[in-house]
């Protein structure tokens, strides 16, 4: 502005808020976020959107936990429904299922993402050069591990919210209880986790550490869906009625009974059992998280940077052959690989199967609870009238989800990238590597299933005939390993390790697990009846028949845009 001679000067605007900049002046920065919120809202947004800029749209981006699995909060709800069940139960025993199941879901949860999310190597390349301690690294990072568990378990719980209400013993406060307890439960699952991988770095060291999180996994998946199918038997097994009086005194070990030990002090009848496991499970908790985020945290940072160090290879011998590298050009599998392209799949599939500890922490754990139910099932029904054949068909069926999620996993890598090289290479589109793939999901990880399920049927029936029950499943196993390559989908090691993918992966899963609970009691029924043969020779013709539609599919797709 132009002031004329004479012109008197303007006063400086007065500021009574010296918190508050002056007018005309320019707003300064705003306070910094600490580096605990910073680094807890970039995982979440890794989360969220992937670790992959290909294929990515900010409008279609999730932009919350729900929206990000959205189906898969529709399932847990669904399954949330079997609460119903335990209408007029106490609120112990309804406590019991609703933490035991959740427990289940949690530990499966963070036993499959905590390898991949507290162990990375990318990030220890990046991380490790800034100032950021090592304990707000793990707190961020466990933080949205617990915020995504507490999404889960939320959507299962719904049901049993209001069930709590009419409980015998219950009441109004059963809800704020239950969510609390329920908190309390993902941090100590939670911190379980991050507890045993952190000793066993500090034990055991680097060298060790790859293969022993991959057992823990293993172990962990185990003996998750072990508790899911004993724990309502052993409610049912007290005559539908469980309570703290009627329980064995084993149960008081149990996790699940400590936090709802708690729902039973504060929301049910009390006593003084129930308060005992409720300052069990209070102090467990705080003892574990104590152990893993102050006295441990500051081993997290030096396993990172030992973890991403690169170990010395001992040098191999000249002219010497890797071992599959003789099996593949030794009948039958050379047989079974006569194209080039399909045994370079296959020997690929195979090295990160074997060797890969990225691709190890994904596919083993994933798989071993797929193990257990058809072992309980064959358990179950042996000395049953009939022969326990319907426990044989199911786990003749069960095969097939083997390779389902075994070529479904075997799509995600860190080295995604090195995928490219087979769109560059002269191959019309992805059947040859998908069929190669495939043959090596049969081989290394369903013909040892068949074998160990072939081994307990005989063992605990007595006799050989009952291998025949595994027919019906071997049958339809080639049909159920073509379904995840429709489309030319399915190409390994090819996708970034992205959890968006396991809302599509869990429908075909259920879808498969539906069908093949369809066609074990189909084989059961035949087998009582006297009409097993004609059921699988008419399998026998259905299936070719939609093996050979489902092949030319494949084989006629092409490479799909890489945006």
């Amino acid at each position: 502005m132009i002031r004329t001679a004479g012109q008197p000067v303007p006063p400086a605007p007065r500021n009574d808020d010296p918190g508050k900049p002056a007018a005309g002046t320019t707003r300064g920065p705003a306070a910094a976020r600490s580096p605990e919120q910073t680094l807890r809202r970039l995982f979440l947004t890794l989360f969220l959107r992937g670790r992959s800029s290909r294929g990515l749209q900010k409008e279609a981006a999730p932009k919350s936990v729900g929206s990000k699995l959205a189906l898969t909060l529709v399932f847990y709800a669904l399954f949330g429904l079997f609460a119903l069940f335990f209408r007029g139960q106490p609120v112990f025993a309804l406590s019991v299922y609703l933490h035991g199941m959740t427990f289940v879901f949690l530990g499966m949860f963070v036993a499959a993402s905590a390898g991949e999310v507290l162990f990375n190597k990318e990030e220890a390349d990046i991380l490790l050069h800034r100032p950021v301690t090592p304990r707000a690294l793990l707190q961020a990072k466990v933080g949205v591990l617990v915020q995504v568990s507490l999404w889960l378990a939320g959507a299962f719980n719904l049901c049993g919210l209001v069930v709590g209400v009419t409980a015998p013993d219950g009441g109004w406060s059963f809800p704020f209880v239950h969510a609390v307890s329920t908190s309390l439960e993902a941090l100590f699952c939670t911190g379980c986790v991050v507890l045993t991988y952190q000793l066993c770095l500090r034990w055991f060291g680097r060298e060790r550490l790859e293969g022993l999180m991959t057992t823990t996994q293993v172990f962990v998946a185990i003996a998750a869906v072990l508790a899911s199918q004993l724990m309502p038997r052993m409610i049912m097994g007290t005559g539908g009625k469980m309570s703290l009086a009627a329980s064995s005194w084993w149960v008081c070990l149990l996790p699940p009974a400590w936090f709802a030990g708690l729902n039973d002090a504060l929301a049910g009848g009390g006593g003084g059992r129930s308060w005992a496991l409720a300052v069990g499970g209070l102090a467990a908790s705080t003892v574990v998280l104590w152990l893993a985020f102050g006295t441990l945290a500051r081993d997290y940072g030096t396993g990172l940077q030992i973890l991403g160090e690169t170990s010395t290879l001992r040098p191999q011998r000249r002219g010497r052959r890797r071992w599959f590298d003789v099996l593949v050009a030794m009948p039958p599998l050379r047989w079974w690989l006569r194209d080039s392209v399909s045994r370079a799949g296959f020997l690929l599939t195979a090295a990160y199967l074997l060797r890969d500890r990225d691709v190890k922490l994904r596919v083993y754990p994933g798989l071993a609870p797929m193990l257990v139910m058809p072992i309980l099932f064959l358990v179950q029904d042996r000395g049953r009238d009939g022969g326990g054949a319907f426990g044989g068909a199911f786990a003749g069926v069960f095969l097939g989800l083997i390779p389902v999620l075994g070529l479904t996993l075997i799509q995600y890598s860190q080295q995604w990238q090195a995928s490219d090289l087979f769109r560059a290479a002269p191959i019309a589109g992805p059947a040859p590597l998908c069929h190669g793939a495939r043959k090596a999901v049969l081989c290394l990880l369903t013909l040892p299933v068949l074998l160990v399920f072939g081994v307990i049927a005989w063992v605990l029936r007595g006799q050989a005939s009952s291998l025949a029950l595994l027919l019906p499943g071997i049958i339809a196993l080639p049909v159920f390993a073509l379904l995840p390559n429709l489309g030319g989908k399915g190409v390994p090691l090819s996708l970034p390790t992205e959890e968006a993918k396991s809302t599509n992966r869990g429908s075909l899963m259920i879808g498969v697990m539906v069908v093949s609970g369809l066609l074990s009691a189909v084989a059961s029924w035949a087998w009582s009846g006297g009409w097993f043969g004609w059921l699988l020779l008419v399998e026998l013709v259905g299936a070719s028949a939609v093996y050979v539609g489902l092949r030319a599919s494949i084989s006629a797709a092409r490479w799909p845009p890489m945006e």
